[in-house]
């Protein structure tokens, strides 16, 4: 059994990825390391809030940051966090084909 600061450590990146701009630019980042500039093009928000989502994700430990002269560069930290996206994302899918009544039938 994990004890409760091993479960509050895992909560952390959870929390972390549990809003939809984190989201979006932690899945951006499943193709490469990206500039801070093309996550606040894709997120749309200003460069505070940006700056804001990218710190939780870095405390969390969900991204690392590489600062090349006046720019930062994000990348993803988590070997596997792409194989839990790929699973979540196959969920929601079905998910919504159920919905819809769309299930291919047996």
């Amino acid at each position: 059994m994990r004890n409760r600061q091993y479960i509050a450590a895992q909560a952390k990146i959870f929390k972390a990825l549990g809003h939809p701009s984190r989201l979006l630019m932690v899945d951006a980042l499943r193709d490469g390391e990206k500039c801070v500039c093309d996550l606040q093009a894709l997120v749309g928000d200003d460069m505070s809030t940006v700056s804001r989502h990218l710190a939780v994700l870095r405390e969390a430990g969900v991204v690392a940051a590489d600062k090349r002269g006046t720019n930062i560069y994000y990348r993803l930290a988590i070997c596997c966090l792409e194989t839990f996206l790929d699973c979540t994302g196959k969920l929601v899918e079905q998910r919504a084909l159920d919905q819809l009544g769309m299930l291919p039938k047996a």
